[in-house]
Parts: C-alpha cells; sequence; structure tokens
C-alpha cells in the first residue's frame, strides 16, 4: 500500500526484456536508504517488485509483466524520462495522502499543461495551476467532487467534475516535487481511483433489491452501527 505522497523523481536508466516481461533500471537516490529485494515501489503509480540485481550506478531494478505493460503508460517509457517514486508505506507513519494501491485502473490524457495562468490572475509561481484530465467513462463513475484520485502515483483532490475529464488544483510544492510540471496537452498519466469508492459499489450492487427504504434497521442489519 502507498499514499501517494512521491519520495523522488528517479530516472529511468535502461530498459530490457526478460522473457515476457519488461525489466527496468531505475535510478534513484533518496529511496536506496532501506531498499532491498521483493520491496515494492510505486513507480508514476505502478506498484512493482525490486528484483535481486541492483543498478550498478546507485538505484534499483524491477520486472514488469505483459500485463502491466498493456494496462499502463510503461509501454511509452525511454531512457531518462523521470518517474515519481514512492515506497510502500511504513505501519505506524502517517498517512498524508490517501489509500493508494498502486495497481491502475486506466489511462488517462491530460487537456492543459502545469502550470497554468489562473483566471484571477494570480502569479503561478506562488499559486500553483490546475491540471485537467480526460478519463474513460469507467474511471469517471468513481470520480468524485473534492475526493481523491491517484495521478502517476501522487494523491490529489478532485476540485472540479466535467462529463469527460476531471479538474485538479495543483500547488507549487506539488509541482516541484513531482513529475507533474513537465507535463504538456496530449501526454498520457496512470490513473487510480480511489479503492473506497470501489468497494462501495462492489457492496451496493451484490445487495438483494429490496422495496422497503434504507433506514437504521436496514443498516444495522448489514453491518453499520
Amino acid at each position: 500500500m502507498f499514499t501517494g505522497i512521491i519520495e523522488e523523481i528517479g530516472v529511468v536508466k535502461e530498459i530490457g526484456r526478460r522473457g515476457d516481461n519488461l525489466r527496468l533500471a531505475i535510478g534513484a537516490d533518496t529511496i536506496m536508504d532501506d531498499l532491498k529485494e521483493g520491496d515494492s515501489v510505486a513507480v508514476d503509480g505502478i506498484c512493482l517488485s525490486v528484483v535481486p540485481s541492483a543498478y550498478k550506478l546507485g538505484g534499483f531494478e524491477l520486472d514488469v509483466s505483459e500485463e502491466t505493460v498493456k494496462r499502463t503508460t510503461i509501454k511509452s517509457f525511454k531512457p531518462k524520462r523521470r518517474v515519481n517514486l514512492e515506497r510502500a508505506a511504513k505501519i505506524g507513519s502517517r498517512l498524508g495522502g490517501h489509500i493508494v494501491t498502486g495497481h491502475i485502473d486506466g489511462i488517462g490524457e491530460i487537456k492543459k499543461p502545469v502550470p497554468l495562468y489562473l483566471k484571477t490572475g494570480f502569479d503561478k509561481t506562488e499559486d500553483g495551476g490546475y491540471l485537467s484530465i480526460t478519463l474513460p467513462p469507467d474511471l469517471m463513475r468513481y470520480m468524485v467532487h473534492k475526493g481523491s484520485v491517484a495521478v502517476d502515483g501522487i494523491s490529489l483532490t478532485i476540485a472540479e467534475l466535467n462529463y469527460d475529464s476531471i479538474t485538479i488544483a495543483v500547488i507549487p510544492h506539488t509541482i516541484k516535487m513531482t513529475t507533474l510540471g513537465e507535463k504538456t496537452i496530449g501526454d498520457r498519466v496512470n490513473v487510480e481511483c480511489d479503492i473506497i469508492g470501489k468497494y462501495v459499489e462492489k457492496f451496493v450492487s451484490s445487495m438483494p433489491l429490496r422495496d422497503d427504504k434504507i433506514n437504521r434497521e436496514f443498516l444495522v442489519e448489514h453491518g453499520y452501527t
């Protein structure tokens, strides 16, 4: 599990093949302190496991399955690409963002670059900017105004909902500490919906249809107190 709080921007050093899988070599510094074989790392929001062979010049390597390649932006990775990195959350640590699993739900497309001048005339270097992302319908259903979403592994809050897109207000710190400030129109990003919404949908959809209304007795009967 992750929190969506990026620890470091790493760099893709090499991309190779290992049978049906890809092997990524990522250059990193900060997260190397206690990283070891088998640890989970979110790379642009994608949960991957560290493999035994470490990158010689400082960093680590990861195997990426064919399924992950198909469902994420890894298919477009090239050497020198900068990526957001986060180690798995520790029990007892502060949860600064929201619950992020690292299992990508789909790919969105940037509609507007970050940072932007705001309509109110605020200075973009002091007040950040807005990021708009077009999403497919199966992802839009989980978007909630003021709800959470992970974009390339970054925990963000939805400021505005449109019929086919979300808009996020991005603060200067996030632009500085992640790759969002490098995005341009047309760039594709990994999107993970809030897992709580998916569980709620699953629970509600599996409930038998009833004619009576939802009341306190109904909720108690189904485990709520």
